[in-house]
């Protein structure tokens, strides 16, 4: 059997000492021959055992017909076969003790079910010898300190592409957009030094390969293109000590499932991404630039300690786009102490402006020193956690004085600092690596350098959440096919705040249960499969007897029982739902009611969830506004709100995570809060 996933060791994509390529050739444009010339080119600093059942020697190497026959342990294998032939290439590299192999020949899940089939058999013969699987399908990896370059990528037959350098990890789901990506950042001087890409993913995951990367300590951040993303658990203890950032592909909603539940309604796929990334620390980009970008902040090895941002600049119009992307990217324009803003007063031309943004005008081209002193005292103020210096032009040596001022101010706080170039790279041709060796990363638009800063303060202002065990409330899971009554009677038994009610099946018992419910009641419609009694005319609000057996005629003709209940009239509605996702467990919060999807007001979080995740969550919606009172109303128990988030998600917390609990309304009092509606979709049965 396999050893335990933590303790198997997929080092070998970066760090191999041994590979074997099977299927190499010398063959003009046959790729089995990419790998030996990539990897006899950069001096990778291992063995190389090409392998052909011709034998023979391929670029001056002794071939080897089999890889049984390779006298010395194999750590990495490329299997570079057509697609009938790497069921047993993977066979005899499992039992000759290989530590990882990349399937890199397409024809698996990617094609069809049969090929899924085949590359489940893969998979289970690596398994069964403890060995690891990437792909198949899959590009290959490049970097580390051995210059492995395990890939046929087109890329690095470029004799204009350099060799990846740097202490970035780049994890790619995409061969081909991962490689892209690398050239771009390799480029564009990011200091990328591995790049690894998984294909279909059959065994090895991005995510595992994140995990190990980001406990080398040759590593110091992971950046990651994915498209599917399970548990972050892993990810986010990781997290904690090395910044990630990642971006998710597929983010529109054309192709999601409908669903059964206001809860599905809201909690999008990708919402729950966004959430769940926050919650554990990672960033999330938006596209390649974007993630590129990230890379090269990560890489200047900067923390931030808040949001809040200092800007100087020599255009007025850099300044605002600046200030207009910080709103928009969630972070805070310093202000700054009136002690700052006085000692820039006497630096600052008269015509520029001494309060963030901090515009020293274009004096600072006439004026040797008046940059420097500028930015020095930015960034001496408390308020100010980074520094964003926009430039709409740069020539000759202000290039080499601006980057000299920001190395300092980089070097004495150890705060954040970018640089905006926006200009042609003609003006100063030389600029882009003068600022690189300064150690300052470089945009083209305040936007993108704003945007950066951004992944950087999520990833640095990591949620500290207490996760409190809340009177051990354990509620049992419902039956398959469980009606409001008997959910509600699961969720009283818990202690949850239910309204009494009576299920009534005939029209005698009606005014007899109106009064046991407090003489005012609801009648709700209770048939199998009806989830949203008000659009369907099942609901009748505030019955008295007297109007008992009107109310109860038509529900009851609707095909089932009728749940007659105490009404509970007033306060602000809200949805409270649990869902499922590939991630886990999800909690919903939003306005509620019959306008739950007009106003479309909702947040979510995967489970589990403190206090202040709940707090932040309601904040984050049009309930924060309503709870505080509006039109003259009487503020709601927002206390006893939280409080019944709290124990329900505290006690759902061993339910099916594929299942759907859609809690609409509860409705929140002056005092207390009642659930008035709620409902349960069971997780599909095999």
């Amino acid at each position: 059997m396999r050893s335990p996933l933590d303790q198997l060791d997929l080092r070998p994509l970066w760090a191999a000492e041994s590979i074997a390529v099977i299927g190499a050739t010398e063959r003009a444009g046959a790729m089995g021959r990419l790998p030996l010339e990539y990897l006899i080119k950069h001096g990778f600093e291992g063995f190389i055992a090409p392998v052909n059942p011709k034998g023979g020697t391929i670029f001056g190497l002794e071939t080897f017909i089999s890889i049984a026959a390779v006298p010395h342990h194999i750590d990495l294998a490329l299997i570079m076969v057509p697609a009938h032939l790497v069921k047993p290439a993977v066979q005899e590299c499992a039992d000759s003790g290989v530590n990882v192999a990349i399937v890199m020949s397409s024809g698996f899940a990617e094609v069809d079910e049969e090929g899924a089939a085949a590359q489940q058999e893969l998979v289970d013969i690596a398994r069964s010898k403890g060995m690891r699987i990437v792909g198949p399908n899959c590009i290959g990896s490049v970097g580390g300190s051995h210059r492995v370059l395990a890939t046929f990528s087109p890329v690095f037959s470029s004799e204009a592409t350099p060799l990846p350098a740097g202490r970035i990890a780049l994890v790619s789901q995409s061969g081909a957009l991962g490689f892209g990506a690398l050239s771009l950042g390799l480029e564009r001087g990011v200091p990328i030094g591995i790049a690894i890409t998984t294909g279909n993913e059959a065994d090895v995951t991005a995510t595992e390969v994140a995990v190990q990367l980001a406990q080398d300590p040759d590593i110091d951040a992971v950046v990651m293109y994915v498209e599917s993303l399970g548990n972050l658990d892993s990810l986010s203890r990781v997290a904690a000590t090395k910044p990630i950032a990642i971006l998710k592909a597929g983010r529109s909603a054309a192709g999601a499932e409908a669903a059964a539940s206001h809860t599905g309604a809201l909690a999008s796929p990708d919402k729950v991404v966004s959430a769940g990334l926050k919650q554990h620390g990672i960033a999330r980009v938006d596209n390649i630039d974007e993630l590129l970008d990230v890379a090269s902040l990560f890489g200047s090895e900067t923390t931030m300690s808040g949001s809040g941002i200092g800007i100087v600049t020599t255009s007025g119009g850099s300044g605002i786009l600046a200030v207009d992307a910080i709103e928009k990217e969630g972070l805070v324009l310093a202000a700054l102490d009136q002690a700052t803003v006085s000692d820039l007063e006497q630096i600052v031309p008269s015509y520029g402006n001494a309060t963030n943004p901090v515009d020293v005008t274009a004096a600072v081209m006439a004026e040797p020193g008046l940059f420097e002193r500028c930015v020095d005292r930015l960034a001496d103020d408390p308020a100010v956690n980074a520094i964003v210096a926009c430039f709409a032009v740069l020539v000759g040596k202000d290039v080499d004085a601006i980057a000299s001022a920001l190395r300092e101010v980089r070097k004495r706080t150890g705060l954040p600092v970018v640089a905006v170039r926006t200009g042609a790279a003609a003006l100063a041709p030389e600029g882009a690596e003068v600022l690189k060796r300064a150690g300052v990363p470089v945009y083209p638009t305040p936007e993108r350098a704003v945007a950066a800063l951004r992944a950087l303060a999520s990833v640095n202002t990591r949620i500290e959440r207490t996760l409190v065990e809340v009177n051990s409330i354990d509620i049992p899971v419902p039956k398959q096919g469980a009606s409001e009554k008997e959910l509600k009677e699961l969720l009283a038994a818990s202690g949850l705040p239910i309204p009494e009610s009576i299920l009534v099946s005939e029209s005698a018992q009606v005014v007899d249960a109106v009064e046991k419910v407090g003489g005012r009641a609801v009648f709700k419609a209770v048939v199998p499969g009806l989830l949203h009694k008000s659009d369907a005319g099942g609901v009748v609000l505030d019955v008295t007897a007297d109007r008992a057996h009107q109310a109860f005629t038509p529900l009851k003709a609707m095909g089932g029982d009728v749940l007659i209940e105490r009404f509970v009239p007033g306060g602000v509605e809200v949805l409270v739902g649990i869902s499922g996702s590939s991630m886990g467990a999800v909690l919903t919060v939003g306005v509620g009611g019959v306008l739950t999807e007009v106003v479309a007001s909702a947040s979510v979080r995967l489970l589990p969830v403190s206090q202040s995740d709940i707090e932040q969550m309601i904040s984050e919606t049009a309930l924060d506004q309503l709870l505080s009172g509006v039109r003259g109303a009487q503020p709601a128990d927002r206390n006893a709100l939280v409080s019944f988030i709290q124990n329900l998600a505290h006690g759902v917390r061993n339910w099916p995570t594929d299942c759907e609990l859609d809690i609409n309304p509860v409705t929140v009092l002056e005092q207390g809060c009642w659930v008035l509606d709620a409902a349960y979709v069971s997780p599909p049965t095999n």
